[in-house]
């Protein structure tokens, strides 16, 4: 850190200062609800201490409550901070962007735009694991049919996330075929089970997987990440091999980090300047304790609200 770079002092003093000021203040979330006839018709809004300058979404992994955010990470307490309203919503049993999930975060949009009085381009959008891979096919949406969607996101974010359908579902196959971590067989299995009944596999069902994926990396010309070469992108990972081989058995093919850093290269080839990969600057952990590269504590928390006040200008 430079420390004569006043904007980069001033968010450090934050995160230092939220430590003890969220306990008041942004840990008492207000929980909207927006659609009373769904499951998890509702998010969790974490509302600035200032005048709200944008908003910044938060999307769960697979399964998750939304309510499991904001204890492993203090994205919100900086944003907080700054300006920035933090809205956490749940994306459910789900890997993608289907057609239920992108109504419900359209549904749920137009209500912030609503009730805070916030302009639609006023948003970043971005998630953990499979809320990454839901938000990176949201923002693509965007921009495919903008006359459709609720809000034109000037940036997005992935931790750790599965940019590719295809490459996940071969993932999926060999952490079966290889059998070897528990969790991660239980995982595979489950997952591929969902995805066989909702939308089939990559083979007889191309089609579905080529609109669902944010990212398609046996493509020879751009697929739907060409939807993303204007806005800010930025992929999480805590790319520590020697974990992944020593607790898992997976290679660098094996991880999430592998489609992703080719995602960025494809923007990066389209002259985006803004899409980056982020290598985690500490080790990932959970709130537990428990030491896991898959984690929200892969984020720099001051530098992402740094970046995503950056990309609102």
């Amino acid at each position: 850190m430079n420390p004569k770079n006043p904007q980069m002092k001033t968010l450090v003093i934050s995160l230092l200062l939220s430590c003890c000021l969220i306990r008041l203040n942004a840990q008492n979330y207000e929980k909207v609800i927006f659609n009373k006839n769904i499951e998890n018709g509702y998010y969790l809004a974490v509302a600035p201490q200032a005048e709200i300058t944008g908003v910044l979404v938060l999307l769960p992994g697979f399964g998750q409550a939304v309510e499991s955010i904001y204890p492993e990470t203090k994205i919100h307490n900086v944003a907080y901070l700054h300006g920035l309203l933090t809205v956490a919503i749940a994306g459910g049993n789900k890997l993608y962007a289907d057609e239920n999930v992108t109504k419900r975060l359209n549904d749920a949009f137009l209500h912030i735009i609503d009730k805070y009085a916030i302009p639609k381009e006023k948003f970043v959008i971005g998630g953990f694991s499979a809320g990454g891979t839901i938000s990176l096919r949201y923002a693509e949406y965007c921009y495919e049919k903008p006359s459709e969607a609720a809000i034109q996101p000037q940036a997005v974010f992935s931790v750790d996330s599965p940019v590719d359908l295809f490459g996940i579902w071969e993932y999926f196959q060999r952490e079966i075929k290889k059998n070897y971590s528990e969790a991660g067989v239980g995982e595979a299995r489950y997952v591929s089970e969902i995805m066989l009944k909702e939308i089939g596999d990559p083979v007889n069902d191309k089609a579905k997987y080529e609109e669902l994926t944010p990212f398609n990396a046996n493509l020879e010309q751009p697929g739907n990440e060409k939807f993303l070469s204007n806005i800010g992108v930025r992929v999480y990972h805590d790319v520590d091999i020697v974990w992944q081989l020593k607790n898992r058995r997976r290679s660098l093919m094996d991880t999430n980090s592998f489609a992703s850093s080719e995602l960025i290269n494809r923007l990066l080839l389209m002259n985006n300047t803004k899409a980056e990969f982020m290598l985690a600057k500490q080790p990932g952990y959970r709130s537990s304790g428990l030491r896991h590269p898959h984690s929200w504590s892969i984020v720099d928390e001051v530098e992402l609200i740094q970046w995503v006040n950056e990309m609102l200008k």
